[in-house]
Order: C-alpha cells, then sequence, then structure tokens
C-alpha cells in the first residue's frame, strides 16, 4: 500500500458482499469500482471491470460463505484480473473466511483446507488480507503476506451494554472459547462473570451438553460464538441454561453462517434474540423476527483506511 497517498484507493465487491461493501464505500465516501461478475452458459465465472485501476491501492470486499466455492473463484479471478491491470497493490477484504474450520488434521489423511485456501489467495496475486474473527486465530500464519485480523466483539458488546440486561451472565459454549467469552463480557463491563458449557461433540454440526459451570440460575445470559452453522450447539446450549434455571437467553456472533435447519432451530429455541454480524449477507428467507443484524462496515472502513494510510490497525482494538 502507497504510504504517501501517491496511489488512488478503489474499492470493489464481489456478489457475496455487495450490500456490506456498498456501506464500506459510503463510510469511506468513494465510490464502488464499476465491475460485474457474472457466469458464462456452462457455469464458469466471467469478471468484467469497467474503468481503469492501473496504479491503485484496490480493496477486493468478498466473504467465501455459501456458496463457498463459487465465492472463493470470485475473490481468486478478481484478484487475478486486477493484478493484470496493473494496479498498485490488492488487499483481499474477507469479512468470513470459509474453510477456517478445517485448519489442522483431527484424523489421518484430513486435508488443512485454510492453508489451502490461503496459498491459492496468495498464488492469486493477494499482497495483504483483512478479515474478522476468524475460528482458528493460527489461520493468520498460514499466510506468507500481511493479515489484519479485526475483532467483532466489541460491536456486540456495545449493543448488549445498551439494553442494560440485570444479573447478567456470558457464557462460552465450550472450554476453547472462554478467553473471547471473558473480553466479551469486560466489553459490557467488568463485573459481568462468565460461565462455561462443558459440552462433547461425537460428529461434525453435533453437540451434547454434558454440564455447565458457573452460576446462570436466575440471570439473563448471553450465549458468544465466532460463528453458527446449523444452529445445534447454540440451541442445545439455550435450552440447557433454561433448564439450569437462566431467566432469558440471549445468543450472538459474529458470523451468522445460518445452513441447512438453522432457521427453524433458532425460531423453536428458548433464544430470545439472536445477535449476528452482517459479515455474511442474510438472504430474505432467513430474517426472522428473533435475529438482529448489526453491521461491521465502519470498523472495516476504518481499517482501509488505515492500511492504505500506512496507520496502525491495532490502534481499533
Amino acid at each position: 500500500m502507497s504510504c504517501y497517498n501517491s496511489h488512488k484507493m478503489k474499492l470493489i465487491a464481489g456478489n457475496a458482499s455487495k450490500e456490506l461493501a456498498s456501506k464500506i464505500a459510503k463510510c469511506l465516501g468513494v465510490e464502488l469500482v464499476d465491475c460485474q461478475v457474472d457466469t458464462f452458459s456452462d457455469g464458469e465465472i466471467a469478471v468484467t471491470i469497467n474503468e481503469t485501476v492501473r496504479g491503485c491501492d484496490v480493496f477486493v470486499i468478498q466473504s467465501t460463505n455459501s456458496p463457498v466455492n463459487n465465492n472463493l473463484m470470485e475473490l481468486l479471478i478478481l484478484i487475478d484480473a486486477l493484478k493484470r491491470a496493473s494496479v498498485g497493490s490488492i488487499a483481499a477484504v474477507i469479512p468470513y473466511y470459509g474453510y477456517a474450520r478445517q485448519d489442522r488434521k483431527a484424523k489421518a489423511r484430513d486435508p488443512i483446507t485454510a492453508k489451502l485456501v490461503a496459498n491459492l489467495i496468495t498464488a492469486a496475486g493477494a499482497d495483504r488480507v483483512l478479515t474478522m474473527d476468524l475460528h482458528a486465530g493460527q489461520i493468520q500464519g498460514y499466510f506468507d503476506i500481511p493479515v489484519d485480523h479485526l475483532l467483532g466483539g466489541k460491536i456486540l458488546a456495545d449493543y448488549f451494554r445498551g439494553l442494560n440486561l440485570d444479573d447478567l451472565v456470558v457464557v462460552s459454549p465450550d472450554l476453547g472459547s472462554v478467553t473471547r467469552s471473558r473480553k466479551f463480557a469486560n466489553n459490557i463491563d467488568k463485573e459481568v462473570p462468565i460461565a462455561i458449557i462443558d459440552k462433547r461433540r461425537p460428529k461434525p454440526n453435533v453437540s451434547e451438553v454434558m454440564n455447565i459451570i458457573g452460576e446462570v440460575e436466575g440471570k439473563n445470559v448471553i450465549l458468544l460464538d465466532d460463528m453458527i452453522d446449523t444452529a445445534g450447539t447454540i440451541v442445545n446450549a439455550a435450552s440447557a441454561l433454561k433448564k439450569f434455571g437462566a431467566k432469558d437467553v440471549y445468543a450472538c456472533c459474529t458470523h451468522g453462517v445460518l445452513s441447512g435447519p438453522a432457521i427453524e432451530r433458532i425460531e423453536n429455541s428458548p433464544i430470545k434474540e439472536l445477535i449476528v454480524l452482517d459479515t455474511i449477507e442474510l438472504p430474505e428467507e432467513k430474517k426472522i423476527d428473533k435475529i438482529k443484524t448489526m453491521t461491521v462496515a465502519e470498523v472495516f472502513a476504518d481499517a482501509i483506511n488505515r492500511i492504505y494510510t500506512c496507520d496502525s490497525v491495532s490502534k481499533l482494538f
């Protein structure tokens, strides 16, 4: 990126993040690049950039959510097109990083797909990556280019602080999320305690609550996770918290993947309200009364501006 503003900033949106990209562009006071991302009749992706980007610092905004492979290929082809158009630099802005859960070999002969995707993005020509709440923090190390890792917890904490809930407890859905839950609770109020759900996962997308560590009886509780996919884990946790005497159960996450039976499960669950960030755009059929969306546009706009001007991104936190 240019540290002397000799290059012009340009923002370009893939199909997965057009709405968020428009909000980010509005925050920055710039227009999105005139670009079409379509498909040929055989399903291959076609990219047409209708304005010059030569010498510009370009930020490609594209989440790699479902359909994951299409959105990932869109991102790679956009990066390749920009590289061949002689841009100054390319930053891949990936609010939701797909394949992040395949970050290690859990059993023999497993792929490490999160690393493969990092290699593909780098090979396509990206100079840096900007993302939010990676499922596993070590994925930053899978890249041989700079990675700026934003956190969505503060946006969620600000929302719940505004509700002024009494007798509040933040609940970690598993032992691995305790640090995130502690930081989230502190962002609401340093006096807010945490509880932990002890669960086991017999197979992917299935979890069983074994016990709850901490006091939740008569409390308003907030379940925090980085992502909610099929919603089995969060709904089971909410039901268990109710059985242990919790008053109202709220849930929140950065990435609302919400695949398969997720919407039906949330609708029929004891969860009073689910707060998600707009790293993944929810289609109309998934917009139910229980789900409230908060935007990450301002945080990403600030980070993009800091990258463009070579300022510190860590100051955001």
